[in-house]
């Protein structure tokens, strides 16, 4: 008389694909601590793209910490070059 429904499997919650929460942590870290960050994001990056997955979020962190990585290089540089006439001309 009463006709049961087919059963049906509960899909699956739609939340994080791998490597998403990682990617943010790696883009907020790539801005306080670039090489860690730029480390995360690679990591990150990798995750998503093994799970078939785009991460922007990951490549944004990856391209934010290469650029401060080699900033802070270039600065060091020139500090140390500074540092070095300096002592260079107080010496002598």
């Amino acid at each position: 008389m009463s006709e049961s429904a087919p059963y049906q499997q509960p899909s699956a919650p739609a939340g994080d694909y791998p490597g998403k929460t990682l990617g943010i942590v790696g883009l907020v870290l790539a801005i306080i601590l670039p090489l860690v960050g730029l480390i995360i994001s690679i990591v990150a990056s990798s995750q998503s793209k093994k799970a078939g997955y785009s991460n922007g979020i990951a490549k944004a962190g990856i391209i934010v910490g290469a650029i401060l990585v080699a900033l802070g290089i270039i600065v060091s540089i020139f500090y140390g070059i500074a540092v070095g006439a300096a002592l260079s001309n107080a010496n002598g």
